[in-house]
């Protein structure tokens, strides 16, 4: 562009003063109509270079294409092509490729066949079955990027457990209030005096009993609540019960045919005042077959199996009122059981679940959504009004069983985990929530606030299992530690002054809580620590992992924390 102060210049100049500059004007540019454009590259064929320039064209096509997210989808979309839904030694990633090349060739060879006939054809319609494929993507896309809550009409079973879970949590929770009003008062010398001691108790803590069994990795491990008893199952299906402190064999469950995944002791199972009988319910496992299996101590074979999960069960727990039964599985999906109709064949009752349909099983109360992908763990708080659920997706929420809506989503763009969360556990004073995750991380939310309030980087990798430490003194679930005479003010508590995690470094980790303090490693593993629980008098610590052994830990005066 001239500016216009010189334009009068460039206007005056002469067709010889052009000339002698060098320059040309634009009409006098010679044209060349004569010219070739050879078809092939120098030794490239012309059928190679048609090939080059079909792949290329695909690999745009391809580009552009839309292809579902799960393996699951994936592998449908595969069978409705007719293609293979696996080829040996194929990952998801190149099963996702290659659907998204197959779909690139459809679309390829329909606009080919509406160019042959002469017809205009809409992107939409040359894609073919590919379309279809394509905006299913987009809405899965679409709905994962916007979020939407949403409520299924139950049936009258769930309704009765919603009742019942009300009537049961409602004096727990009042009760509990009024314990913790009372613990206000104590002086914080005195808490942290009382807590200093329990540290000096739980800094001597070394193994004292380790025991090979099977020969398979230890997946969980779970002390019965009398501490007199450890259940432990391994990746291959075997699920025993071991005495403490010898940890010798008491007795072999048979039932599971794959990974034991999820164990956990009915409430007062083994506690000779609880009147749980050992004909009765004491014991509940889940396996990678998708099973619940229901134990008693008098049989080696399972009272009932709760059937329903489309794949592997992770995670169970009983309800504190020992009614229900939840179960985390791969799925997506958490479960409620009803225990006492446990074993019952399809009566209806799972017209309570997330889609209105009818349970697999007469226990099913609740098929509950609301995780993209799998739920790894679940977890009741103490007074049984909430429950807590995380998985595979990085996401943990708090639901309230009462009215069946989510309290508290447990992520933030600085407060979140970035990796799957593996477990879960709530503190006894049932309102603070501990996630352990794959990124190494220990993370506290409270109810409450709404909000994280800690976070730990318990392990150089994966925190495999989580459990806070519910002691025999704690209000509800055990007797409260009374009024100190001298000064009429409550005497603290053990319970919930610490918990311990296993991770994938092969430590076991014990922390004080409030203060998030280490307090103790334990050193012993040669493998990745897959599992760990400690007992109800803080005498003792198990665990178990990819060393195949189980391993006791404890003081060797065998004193626990009451002492």
């Amino acid at each position: 562009m001239i500016h216009p102060s010189r334009m009068a210049y460039v206007e005056a100049a002469t067709d010889e003063q052009q000339e002698r500059r060098g320059g040309l004007d634009l009409a006098n540019v010679p044209l060349e109509h004569d010219y070739d454009i050879p078809l092939t590259a120098s030794g490239i064929a012309p059928e190679k270079a048609s090939e080059l320039l079909a792949q290329l064209a695909r690999k745009k096509i391809a580009a552009t294409v839309s292809v579902p997210k799960e393996d699951a989808k994936v592998r449908e979309k595969l069978r409705e092509l007719g293609e293979p839904i696996t080829l040996f030694g194929e990952h998801p990633p190149d099963r996702k490729a290659r659907l998204r090349d197959l779909l690139a060739g459809v679309i390829l060879a329909e606009r080919a066949a509406a160019a042959a006939g002469g017809e205009d054809v809409a992107m939409d319609d040359a894609a073919g079955r590919g379309s279809a494929t394509d905006e299913d993507s987009e809405e899965e896309e679409d709905d994962e990027d916007v979020p939407e809550e949403f409520y299924t009409p139950g049936g009258p079973d769930l309704l009765r457990a919603r009742i019942a879970i009300a009537e049961y949590s409602l004096p727990r929770t009042r009760r509990q209030v009024a314990l913790q009003r009372a613990e206000a008062k104590i002086p914080l010398r005195t808490h942290v005096k009382f807590r200093d001691r329990i540290k000096g108790r739980l800094r001597d803590f070394e193994v004292q009993a380790s025991q090979p069994i099977g020969d398979r990795n230890i997946s969980m491990v779970r002390i019965a609540p009398s501490g007199t008893l450890v259940a432990a199952g391994n990746f291959g299906g075997s699920l025993g019960l071991y005495r403490v402190p010898d940890l010798e064999q008491a007795q072999v469950l048979r039932g599971h045919t794959s990974k034991i995944s999820g164990l956990s002791w009915y409430p007062g199972a083994t506690l000779p005042e609880a009147g749980v009988s050992a004909d009765a319910v004491n014991l509940a496992s889940g396996g990678a077959e998708g099973l619940i299996q229901l134990w008693s101590l008098n049989q080696d074979t399972p009272l009932a199996t709760l059937a329903g999960h489309e794949q592997r069960v992770c995670r169970v727990e009983f309800h504190p009122s020992g009614m229900y039964l939840a179960s985390a599985s791969e799925d997506a999906t958490w479960r409620l059981w009803d225990v006492r109709r446990a074993g019952e064949s399809g009566s209806g009752s799972g017209s309570g679940t997330s889609d209105g349909s009818d349970g697999a099983n007469g226990a099913e109360l609740l098929r509950q959504e609301g995780h993209s992908r799998g739920v790894y763990a679940v977890s009741f708080n103490s007074d049984g009004s909430l429950i807590a659920s995380a998985g595979l997706d990085s996401i943990g929420r708090i639901w309230d069983l009462r009215s069946g809506r989510t309290v508290m989503i447990l992520d933030g763009p600085l407060d979140g985990h970035i990796k799957p969360i593996y477990g879960l556990d709530w503190s006894a004073d049932g309102h603070r929530l501990l996630t352990a995750s794959a990124d190494g991380w220990v993370k506290c939310w409270d109810v409450r606030k709404v909000q994280r309030t800690g976070g730990i980087g318990a392990h150089t990798s994966t925190v495999s299992d989580v459990r806070w430490f519910k002691g025999l003194d704690d209000g509800l679930l055990g007797t409260p530690p009374g009024v100190d005479e001298s000064t009429g003010v409550q005497r603290p508590k053990a319970s919930g002054s610490f918990f311990v995690s296993s991770g994938f470094d092969q430590k076991i980790q014990i922390f004080s809580a409030d203060d998030w303090a280490p307090v103790q490693t334990l050193n012993g593993h040669t493998g990745p620590v897959s599992s760990v629980d400690v007992s109800r008098d803080g005498a003792w610590i198990v665990s178990g992992g990819h060393d195949k052994t189980v391993k006791l830990w404890g003081r060797d005066d065998g004193l626990n924390l009451y002492a």
